[in-house]
């Protein structure tokens, strides 16, 4: 039952009850001679009896709607907010002229808003937490296992390559130049196993990447230099000046470093490499050229995860990364991070 008819029949009943109290005092006090003189006097043509109980009635009917239309309004006031709540919105603000025992249900439920607002904040907080560890759990893994894989190519299919590069080189200086196509064929061989030492070299570079470990990035693009120069036969021009850089965006410059240098290695065929990190007008430049064979850039950035990877690195510190690369020209690699005041008055 809703709560317009109940209020509806609770107005009629107390209409009726009062009406039958009120003329039963009234002729216990002033006792009629005669009863019948209850329906034989008229007022605007209707008996007195049958008007008066009309009266009663039409009353206690309004009475109980425009009750139960307040009682409603309120009612369906509380019901919203608590919708609210289940839909894990703001409630509105407390409606005016409520009644007492309203107005603290409203109270009561803004309390337990607060509370169920705390409880998920809470449990957000630990989700994230959870998360967190268990993703620098999962970075740790692939870290051992990378390394561990990159330990296995170096000391068994590097070795292996190196070994067939010596041999191959031996072969071709000693035998007779006899056979034009034959000595083709073997000087083909040789230089498929020297590019696969490169690639082999690259994906190692990309297998396990040097960390700064608490090194200025300065510092780790030289070691990183020296280490490819005795192990690349690659010219390596570098400039390289010194000014502070915040530990993040270090990280980061790193990393794009190492996977430019790793694609360079794998697929530019460079004989000369410069890299440059300077800082111009408010800028970091990170600067990375080859005169390898170049690329379509935009056909790469749709299918090259390292690409990607670059880029989203230079977005997150809020730099952006610019390729410039033509054919048979090589390729041009620019990330340029904006200064912090701070950083600049270093």
């Amino acid at each position: 039952m809703s709560t317009i008819k109940r209020q509806m029949i609770v107005g009629i009943c107390v209409s009726v009850t009062l009406f039958v109290l009120a003329h039963v005092i009234v002729f216990m006090a002033f006792p009629l001679a005669n009863w019948g003189s209850l329906w034989q006097t008229e007022f605007m043509d209707l008996p007195y009896i049958i008007l008066a109980i009309s009266f009663s009635l039409i009353g206690g009917l309004v009475f109980g709607i425009m009750s139960g239309v307040l009682w409603r309004k309120q009612l369906l006031s509380v019901s919203d907010a608590i919708y609210q709540i289940e839909q894990g919105r703001a409630i509105p603000e407390i409606p005016e002229n409520q009644t007492i025992e309203i107005s603290t249900i409203w109270e009561r439920i803004k309390k337990v808003q607060a509370h169920i607002a705390e409880q998920t904040k809470l449990s957000q907080k630990l989700a994230n937490e959870k998360a967190e560890d268990q993703e620098k759990r999962i970075q740790k893994i692939v870290s051992e296992e990378r390394n561990r894989l990159a330990r296995e190519l170096h000391d068994s299919v590097s070795q292996q390559l190196f070994a067939a590069s010596m041999m191959m080189s031996a072969i071709n200086e000693s035998r007779p130049r006899t056979d034009a196509r034959e000595a083709k064929q073997f000087k083909l061989v040789e230089e498929m196993i020297h590019q696969s030492q490169l690639e082999m070299r690259a994906l190692l570079l990309h297998l396990r990447p040097v960390a700064l470990k608490g090194k200025t990035l300065q510092e780790g693009i030289q070691e990183l230099i020296v280490e490819l120069a005795q192990k690349v036969p690659v010219t390596i021009e570098k400039k390289i000046e010194d000014f502070r850089i915040d530990k993040g965006v270090e990280d980061h410059l790193f990393r794009i470093l190492q996977e430019s240098l790793s694609n360079t290695l794998r697929h530019a065929k460079a004989n000369q490499l410069e890299v440059l990190l300077i800082k111009r007008d408010h800028f970091i430049i990170l600067r990375i050229v080859d005169d390898g064979i170049g690329f379509d850039v935009e056909q790469a950035k749709t299918g090259s995860y390292g690409l990607q990877n670059m880029y989203e690195r230079a977005v997150e510190i809020g730099g952006t990364m610019r390729i410039v690369s033509i054919k048979e020209k090589g390729t041009r690699i620019e990330v340029k991070v904006p200064l912090l005041e701070g950083e600049e008055n270093d």
